[in-house]
């Protein structure tokens, strides 16, 4: 009697031990130093994406949040041509990016079997998680409005069930597998944990592991990502564009104040608590702006949780002590303490705040965003505060403190200058070749192309208002030109702040992340 197609599949599975379609699993029991991990085996995958419906299922997960993804390549020149899928979900690394740098320790490594899954509970949906992972795992759910992943299913492993996704895969070519650690990362990793277009696997010590078809170097001079047409821009971040920009300025603030203060020891004009109250207002303002940007706003606060190993959590610590300090020094201008003790509390505070934004620049310095880890970031992030020596010339030329309004302009020049140097710097290295030149070179198309208007408007604000009509205030000022001095100046630091505002936003939009080739449903990944 002749047997039916399926039967036929049946009796191979059968054979073969292929896991798929199966419930139960049967998967060796974990040794000392080994864990679980997936292996992909992309000569069998078809691209059907069964995998990516089975675990939404599984999951009771939306269609636009995926914790496995297909990811198409195509190469080669006819008759040699090859089509090639990626399917993936977390690859639960060794040393897992998501979380070292989650703040609030929202992430566990399960030290019995390897596996990385997430506490939603603790979760505030800060989403820092989905800028770290060089693979793009972690994906927000806005119902929820946490950050979720791929958990190996595995309440299901723990039964002996296999996972979703290896169970709906019709070809057999996701499987879970043990791993040891140690020979994996001293020996079998780089060979058999890389995929083309896809992330080293050393940058976060990955795990799982890839069955790639023989002749592939064949075709590879051709291969592409079939998503590589599409430029889309990123999220425009907007609370963090305010907040990042109003702290960096009080930091300047700050800055001038406490110089001012230094200074009247040796006999110059002593600054004052408006003064003190101008440079605490932009950070009191936009320090609590940081909040809207998550999904539970109301837990702001664990954000610090974990300081050892996030630079979030150092940031939001560092900033909140300085407003803290700042507002405390308010108090003491308007009381008076011992001129000693308050410069050395000004010095203090001024440590704490160039701490806090040092922190909140190294939150971009991650390698799964290679436009943002670069020097030029923290180099910007400091270069903001020009603006605050403005801020501070400003307040002191309306109390009509002259002799302190053309050294604060001064250096509000000198230091916007630098920022002019950092900035050209910033958009001249998008163009260095490296191993990062492939998203280097799509974020300056973003500036190019989607948004070259904003890139002028930023530039012409900058000019007139951070470089030109500084001078035109100086020549005001000199000339006893008092209420024109101050009108100009006003309109100099609003085009200024909105000259950074506008570069900010852009710093955000423009990111081209790492990832996955061909990823054209990524869901909500950032």
């Amino acid at each position: 009697m002749q047997t039916t197609p399926l039967e036929n599949f049946i009796e191979y599975k059968a054979q073969t031990g292929m896991q798929c379609g199966n419930y139960a699993i049967d998967v060796p029991p974990l040794n000392a130093g080994e864990q679980y991990r997936f292996h992909f085996d992309a000569t069998a995958c078809v691209g059907c994406r069964c995998c990516e419906v089975a675990c939404n299922e599984q999951n009771n997960n939306p269609a636009d949040v995926k914790w496995r993804r297909v990811g198409e390549m195509e190469g080669g020149v006819f008759p040699q041509v090859m089509q090639l899928f990626n399917s993936m979900s977390c690859n639960h690394c060794i040393d897992p990016a998501c979380l070292i740098g989650c703040p609030t320790e929202s992430y566990i490594k399960i030290e019995a079997t390897g596996i990385v899954v997430h506490d939603d509970e603790t979760c505030i949906g800060c989403q820092y998680c989905t800028w770290n992972c060089p693979y793009g795992v972690p994906v927000y759910h806005e119902e929820r409005h946490i950050v979720t992943k791929c958990h190996m299913c595995h309440e299901r492993l723990d039964v002996g069930q296999s996972p979703a996704c290896v169970q709906a895969c019709p070809s057999g070519a996701i499987m879970i597998e043990t791993v040891n650690i140690e020979r994996w990362t001293s020996e079998q990793m780089d060979d058999q944990g890389n995929m083309p277009y896809l992330p080293d696997a050393r940058l976060t010590n990955a795990t799982t592991r890839y069955t790639l078809p023989e002749n592939l170097e064949a075709v590879m001079d051709d291969m592409i990502e079939r998503d590589e047409h599409l430029l889309k821009p990123a999220h425009s971040e907007l609370p963090l564009v305010f907040m990042t920009v109003l702290t960096q300025v009080s930091l300047g603030a700050f800055a001038a104040l406490m110089l001012g203060n230094v200074l009247s020891l040796f006999g110059l004009s002593t600054p004052n608590w408006v003064m003190a109250v101008a440079a605490l207002i932009p950070a009191a303002l936009g320090l609590p702006l940081s909040a809207l940007h998550l999904g539970r706003p109301l837990r702001a606060m664990t954000a610090m949780k974990n300081i050892k190993t996030s630079w979030l959590s150092r940031e939001a610590l560092a900033l909140g002590i300085f407003v803290g300090m700042m507002t405390l020094n308010v108090l003491w201008y308007a009381i008076g303490i011992p001129k000693g003790l308050h410069v050395i509390f000004e010095l203090l505070t001024l440590g704490v705040g160039v701490y806090g934004i040092y922190a909140q620049s190294m939150i971009y310095r991650i390698a799964a965003r290679p436009s943002w880890n670069r020097m030029t970031t923290n180099l910007k992030f400091f270069g903001v505060g020009y603006v605050g020596f403005a801020l501070m010339a400003l307040v002191a030329l309306m109390q009509h403190v002259e002799s302190a309004v053309t050294p604060l302009l001064a250096t509000a020049l000198v230091a916007a200058a630098a920022q002019a140097f950092f900035s050209y710097e910033d958009r001249r290295t998008l163009k260095k070749n490296g191993a990062y030149a492939y998203q280097l070179q799509r974020t300056l198309r973003l500036y190019r192309e989607l948004f070259s208007r904003q890139v002028t408007i930023r530039a012409v604000m900058f000019v007139v208002g951070a470089l030109l009509m500084p001078l035109l205030v100086l020549v005001l000022a000199g000339a006893g030109a008092h209420t024109a001095a101050v009108a100009v100046l006003i309109l100099s630091i609003v085009l200024s702040m909105g000259s950074e505002l506008v570069d900010r936003f852009l710093f955000y939009a423009t990111v081209v992340p790492l990832g996955m080739a061909g990823s054209f449903f990524v869901g909500k990944q950032r």
